[in-house]
C-alpha cells in the first residue's frame, strides 16, 4: 500500500507536495514524546513561555513572502491577498499571547479567618489540533498557541491539502527556542486520525472543518471523558435595514460572500434586503460582483481564485442550476468570468435572487462563491429567516440604529453578531458556534479555559 500522499495545486491541477503518512511507530513514539515533554512544559514559567511563543511568531511572520507563496499555491488564495492571512495570524497570536495571564490568573475567594481558598487553571496534558486547508494558519494558530501557553503540549495534523502549513509553524517554533516535542506534527490518513484521538496520552482535541467531520471526532472521543472543541460549519447571515448606508453594506456583505472564493465557515451565504432597499441593494451588489477578476491565484490582478478543487466547484454549479430550476434568478453570466467549465475548479461568482428556503442554496452549506439574496417585508421577518436554519456561527445586521441592531441581535441564534460588520475574528472575542456549528470556544480569555483544568485549593492555616 502506498503510504504517500500528493498535494494537487488548484492553480494548474500540478503536484505541489509530496508527503509520507506517519507509521504506527512514528505515531506513537510522537505521542509518548508529547507525553513526556508536557511534564517539564508545564513547570516552565509563565513568562518565560510567553517570550518562546514572540519568538516563535517573530520568525514565523519574518517569511511572509514564502508562507503567502505556499498558501497561494496549495489552497488557490490569490496572492494579493495571501500574506494577509500571515498579519492576521499575528495579530490573533500576539493577542493570545497578550491574555494569557488574565486566562490562566488564579481565582482568589474572599479568606476567612484560617483559611485560604483559591481555584488555579492546570494545563489538561497532550492536545491534537485538527486544522482544514480554507485558512490554514489562522484555523490552527486558534488551538495551538494558547495551548502552548497554557502548558499543553501539542499534535498538530493539518490537511492534507495544506501540509506546509503544519511544518512551517514546527520550524517557526523551533527556530523561537521551543524545547523539543513540546510542539510535532504528523501527516495522518483518516483512520489514524481516529487512532490518535483513541489513544489514552490524548487530553483534548481541538477540531476545525465540516460537520461530518465533527461527528466522527465526537463519536470517536466518546466515552474518553476528554474535551472536545468542535468548530464546525456555518450558513452565515447578513440583514440589511431600510435605513442602512447600501453602499457600506454592499461592500462588507458581498466581501464577505466572495473573499476566498466563498471557502469561509464564517462567510455571508445568504442575504436578506429590506423590501424598500432591495432593487437599489441589488442592483449594487451585482455591480460590485462583476468588477471581480476570476484567474490563476499566482497572477497579482486576481482577485477570485479557483476553488480548492474541481469536486468543490461541480458542487456549488449542481447548488446552484439545482436553484435556478426552481425559480431563483441569476445575475451573472459565467461567459463573463472565463474559465468556468464543468470539471474546473475555476468558477464564476453568482447572485441569485427570487430565493426561498425551500432551496438548498439557502439552507445547506454551499462554501462558494454564490450568495442568495432574499427580499423582506420587516424586521421580524428578517430574524425568523435568520434563525431558520441548522447552524449559527456568525450573523451580521446593517443598521444605522444599532440600539436596534443590538436588540434585534439579541434574538438571533449565533455564537458572534456583527452590526455594520461581518466575516471577522476579533480575537479579544470568543470565538463559539451555537447549533450545528458547533461547540467549545477558541480565542479570548474564555479560550484559555477549555485548554485547562480548574484545581481547587483549600488551605487551612490555623
Amino acid at each position: 500500500m502506498d503510504n504517500t500522499f500528493s498535494t494537487i495545486s488548484p492553480i494548474d491541477g500540478s503536484i505541489y507536495v509530496e508527503r509520507a503518512y506517519a507509521d504506527p511507530h512514528d505515531i506513537q513514539v510522537v505521542i509518548d514524546n508529547a507525553r513526556t515533554a508536557q511534564q517539564g512544559w508545564k513547570r516552565v514559567a509563565l513568562t518565560e513561555r510567553k517570550a518562546l511563543c514572540s519568538r516563535a511568531i517573530d520568525r514565523f511572520i519574518a517569511k511572509k513572502a514564502e508562507i503567502a507563496e505556499e498558501i497561494c499555491w496549495q489552497m488557490g488564495r490569490p496572492i494579493r491577498f495571501a500574506a494577509g492571512e500571515v498579519t492576521a495570524m499575528e495579530e490573533r497570536a500576539r493577542t493570545m499571547i497578550n491574555l494569557v495571564d488574565r486566562g490562566l490568573a488564579p481565582i482568589k475567594i474572599d479568606k476567612k479567618p484560617g483559611l485560604d481558598r483559591w481555584i488555579q487553571r492546570e494545563p489538561v496534558g497532550v492536545v491534537f489540533v485538527i486544522a482544514p486547508w480554507n485558512y490554514p494558519y489562522l484555523t490552527a494558530i486558534n488551538a495551538v498557541l494558547p495551548a502552548i501557553l497554557a502548558g499543553n503540549s501539542v499534535i498538530l495534523k493539518h490537511s492534507a491539502q495544506t501540509p506546509l502549513c503544519a511544518e512551517r509553524l514546527y520550524a517557526a517554533f523551533k527556530e523561537g527556542g521551543l524545547p523539543d516535542t513540546v510542539f510535532q506534527y504528523l501527516h495522518l490518513t483518516h483512520n489514524d486520525t481516529e487512532t490518535v484521538i483513541k489513544d489514552g496520552r490524548i487530553k483534548y482535541v481541538a477540531f476545525t472543518g465540516s460537520v461530518p467531520g465533527g461527528e466522527m471526532v465526537e463519536k470517536t472521543a466518546s466515552g474518553r471523558f476528554i474535551g472536545v472543541g468542535l468548530e464546525l460549519g456555518g450558513k452565515d447571515p447578513a440583514y440589511v435595514r431600510d435605513d442602512a448606508d447600501l453602499s457600506q453594506a454592499v461592500e462588507a456583505t458581498m466581501a464577505g460572500a466572495f473573499f476566498n472564493s466563498g471557502q469561509s465557515c464564517c462567510g455571508i451565504e445568504r442575504v436578506y434586503v429590506h423590501e424598500l432597499v432591495y432593487d437599489e441593494f441589488v442592483g449594487k451588489a451585482v455591480e460590485w460582483v462583476k468588477a471581480l477578476k476570476l484567474g490563476r491565484s499566482d497572477d497579482p490582478e486576481t482577485t477570485l481564485g479557483p476553488l480548492v478543487h474541481a469536486g468543490a466547484a461541480d458542487f456549488v454549479r449542481e447548488q446552484t442550476r439545482e436553484a435556478i430550476s426552481q425559480g431563483a434568478v441569476a445575475h451573472i453570466s459565467p461567459d463573463e468570468f472565463a474559465p468556468d467549465k464543468i470539471g474546473s475548479p475555476y468558477l464564476a461568482p453568482q447572485i441569485l435572487t427570487e430565493v426561498n428556503h425551500t432551496m438548498g442554496i439557502m439552507k445547506e452549506e454551499n462554501f462558494g462563491p454564490v450568495v442568495g439574496i432574499q427580499k423582506v417585508r420587516s424586521d421580524n421577518e428578517a430574524v425568523e429567516l435568520m434563525n431558520e436554519s441548522e447552524f449559527g456561527l456568525t450573523a451580521a445586521i446593517f443598521t444605522k440604529d444599532c440600539d436596534r441592531g443590538i436588540e434585534l441581535g439579541q434574538q438571533v441564534e449565533a455564537g458572534t453578531f456583527f452590526v455594520n460588520h461581518c466575516d471577522y475574528l476579533d480575537p479579544e472575542l470568543a470565538w463559539t458556534g451555537v447549533k450545528k456549528s458547533g461547540h467549545g470556544c477558541s480565542l479570548s480569555v474564555i479560550g484559555y479555559e477549555s485548554l485547562t483544568q480548574p484545581k481547587s485549593f483549600y488551605v487551612k492555616t490555623e
